[in-house]
């Protein structure tokens, strides 16, 4: 499959400039702001021959709050030196490269002749910069330079655009929003040729993609356009309907000759969500959601959703999987489309947390037996890509604390691990070129680009070309030793997790102690750049940080992961607790100077700490959850805390979510504790952290309430992202350490004026 990856590193202001200063600066601790200084590599874009990529580097401009985004050509043979910048836009941004299928030129969207005051996106954003795509034009370039020209003058911009295998056309979306059409180009004088429409869909078209033989546009949209919907918020009757009945979507196909569009699904109980064709054209496989609107309209709506398989040339419709909440994979087609196959739970008669493993069928062997395939792995076998003759599917898991390419053997039903680095690696296939791309960062590089000549030599780095260096400014931080390390938990049982030491750590001096802890809870820390929120700028504060791989966790296995359930807290306490201990056993840690923090789970695990010991001097707890009975019907997420807590509803078995529930032992918090929450957080509302902050107010516990605005999981702005860490380390220093000073607004208002002219007027945090 194609995947647009985007990798993601750190750059500072004060580097770049002691970068072109006559003698080098020492190398400094890494902050909280050279996070928000960084550059992003998006979009990377092999040409058809596999020669060249295409990519687009994103700089932010923190004083502004946006981002300004260019494209860059790097030879894959030649590797970094040859890098080339292509576009030069000063406030504008150009994204979504794509090349002529002869590789004579490519095009790009851009908003560059867009008015000033679209230009930019806030800082910390996409490739994209954030701009509305009703800015982005289509332009033309050479890979060899010159000039680009816009070959577009669409009234709501462009959207997604793509060429047809063929050569001949390129093919775009544009219009007002849920009536979007396509529109064609011709490549042969494509500079001056204009565009033909070629859809004429009532509710507009959706996703959708070229057939191989470029004869057919296939294509999802909506059964009915509810005009009355579109024009009550016009109006401003904006109110918000939960779970809202809305139209059903079908597949249907353009045929390029006759500019006829043809409905191919009309199954009234799904609604079509997305598709893949196989390399042949014969077959296309697609997703069928529930018509119910409780099940659709919701985020696990994945949950009740089956795969179908279409034939092309007769329209005939096999359907593949019939369950209730077990979700599966998009249909994968081998290279020879012989074979169909997706991935899904090892226990797909019921909701479970079982590994994930790959089912394999052949495409043509109607109604036949699904062989499933990676069962002798614990660990979830996906499909990442095929090897050529189709008897390989590659794909990336994570190993403990990393992550690695792994390979199942198809006919041997075998798994092995194919790269064994320690770091995070992810291997991506172009599906077109076959380009190998590598995703690689390590405790000291920031994730970085590499090719390879053949997936056989992934395992040998010496044989990797270096495509992308984003921010060589990293090499002049100071940073603290980071290492993988294991101890036993009160069970007996193995844990792993991450430790960095302090920057210019000594053997046999004690440090200060942060225990950063993963949200998920099913996800992992592992040994890439700078993870564990920022870790490393405690490191360069003189803190020892343990993040700690807690029961709950992936990479170690089915059990390690679901032995928390029915009983949700405890092992992963016990885990984390017994990990603090290892260190100060270890004489690393001072065990009078330590503090906690986690985001998501990682706040429920902080929650959880805070009622149940007093160990620690200080706790910063995000989008954590305090109260599983009211936190159940507040989410957009029950079916895992349902599982988590013992699979029955909170109506069924009160008792068994309130005994899991921070509140109900908030009487032993005495925890100075800071509470972070975004305003329209759907995952953890904030009534959770309302609840939490009452309790503490009311029992005399030093707290403090900071409320971010957005409606996201994740503070969304670079602005309070950076409040958000200059304050909790700042409450940390206080408790922990016991340096005196507070957070003070000054502490990120001077981020943004380094003249020093900022009012000295301070406000601090009671």
């Amino acid at each position: 499959m194609r995947t647009h990856l985007l990798f993601i590193a750190a750059l500072s202001p004060a580097v770049l400039l002691a970068q072109t200063s006559a003698s080098p600066a020492a190398p400094r601790p890494i902050t909280f702001l050279d996070r928000q200084y960084q550059r992003d590599i998006g979009s990377p874009t092999p040409s058809p021959d596999g020669k060249w990529l295409l990519y687009t580097l994103s700089t932010p401009d923190w004083n502004q709050a946006r981002r300004q985004t260019d494209i860059y050509l790097v030879s894959v043979k030649d590797g970094l030196a040859s890098t080339k910048q292509m576009t030069f836009t000063k406030d504008k941004n150009e994204t979504s490269p794509r090349w002529s299928r002869d590789g004579k030129f490519f095009v790009f969207l851009s908003n560059r002749d867009a008015p000033a005051s679209g230009a930019g996106g806030a800082t910390g954003g996409g490739s994209g910069g954030g701009n509305a795509t009703s800015q982005n034009q289509i332009y033309i370039m050479r890979p060899d330079g010159g000039e680009a020209r816009k070959i577009t003058d669409a009234k709501e911009g462009v959207s997604t655009l793509a060429f047809s295998k063929d050569s001949k056309w390129l093919v775009y979306r544009s219009g007002k929003s849920d009536e979007e059409q396509l529109y064609a180009l011709p490549v042969v004088g494509i500079d001056s040729a204009k565009p033909v429409q070629l859809t004429h869909q009532t509710a507009g078209v959706g996703l959708w993609k070229w057939s191989p033989d470029a004869k057919r546009i296939y294509f999802v949209t909506a059964d009915t356009l509810d005009k009355d919907e579109k024009l009550r918020m016009e109006k401003k009757f904006n109110v918000a309907i939960r779970n809202m009945a809305t139209p059903l979507s079908s597949l249907w196909a353009f045929d390029v000759d006759t500019r006829k569009a043809t409905r191919l699904t009309r199954d009234t109980s799904i609604t079509v969500t997305d598709f893949n064709i196989s390399d042949d054209g014969k077959w296309i496989g697609y997703h069928g959601t529930s018509a119910n609107r409780y099940n659709r309209n919701i985020t696990e709506q994945d949950l009740y959703s089956d795969l179908y398989l279409l034939e092309t040339a007769t329209g005939n419709i096999e359907r593949l999987t019939n369950n209730t909440e077990v979700g599966e994979s998009d249909l994968e087609f081998s290279p020879d489309s012989k074979w169909i196959a997706f991935s899904a739970p090892d226990d797909m008669t019921q909701y479970s947390m079982t590994n994930d493993r790959v089912y394999l069928r052949r495409v043509d062997d109607k109604g036949g037996q699904l062989r499933k395939l990676g069962g002798q792995f614990d660990g979830d076998v996906t499909i990442g890509f095929w090897s050529k003759e189709g008897k390989t599917i590659y794909f990336n898991e994570g190993i403990k604390a990393t992550n690695q390419l792994m390979a199942l053997d198809i006919d041997k039903n075998a798994v092995r691990q194919v790269s064994n680095v320690s770091a995070v690696l992810n291997v991506n296939q172009d599906d077109d070129s076959r380009l190998l791309l590598l995703n690689y960062a390590d405790p000291r590089s920031p994730s970085t680009v590499f090719t390879v000549a053949t997936v056989e030599q992934v395992p040998a780095r010496a044989s990797w070309r270096q495509l992308t260096d984003a921010n060589p400014q990293v090499r002049g931080f100071a940073l603290g030793d980071e290492e993988e390390i294991s101890w036993k938990s009160t069970d007996g049982k193995t844990v792993g997790g991450i430790l960095i030491k302090p920057v210019g750590y000594k053997a046999g001096a004690r440090y200060p102690l942060i225990v950063a802890i993963h949200g998920g809870p099913a996800a992992a820390d592992v040994l890439g750049f700078n993870g564990g929120y920022g870790a490393q700028t405690y490191a360069g504060a003189g803190y020892a940080v343990l993040m700690p791989n807690y029961r709950g966790s992936t990479n170690y296995g089915e059990k390690h992961k679901t032995e928390i359930v029915g009983n949700y807290f405890q092992k992963g306490y016990e885990d984390i607790m017994t990990g603090v201990d290892h260190l100060i056993a270890q004489g690393i840690v001072d065990s009078t100077k330590m503090g906690v923090l986690g985001w998501s789970a990682g706040g429920h695990w902080s929650n959880w700490i805070l009622t149940h010991t007093t160990r620690f001097k200080a706790i910063s707890t995000g989008a954590g959850t305090s109260n599983w009975i009211s936190m159940y019907a507040e989410s957009d997420v029950q079916r895992n805390r349902q599982f988590y807590l013992g699979n029955k509803l909170p109506y069924d078995d009160f008792d068994a979510y309130w005994n899991q529930s921070p509140l109900k032992y908030i009487k032993n918090a005495k925890t100075p504790t800071m509470i972070h929450v975004v305003e329209g957080d759907p995952r953890v509302p904030r009534p959770q952290s309302e609840e939490l902050f009452m309790a503490l107010k009311r029992l005399g516990v030093p707290t403090e309430m900071y409320v971010y605005p957005g409606n996201t999981h994740g503070i969304p702005d670079p602005r309070n992202q950076l409040v958000k860490s200059v304050a909790e380390m700042a409450w940390m220093d206080y408790w922990v350490r016991g340096s005196g000073k507070k957070f003070a607004w000054r502490d990120v208002l001077k981020t943004l004026d380094p003249e020093g002219s900022v009012a000295t007027t301070t406000s601090t945090s009671n």
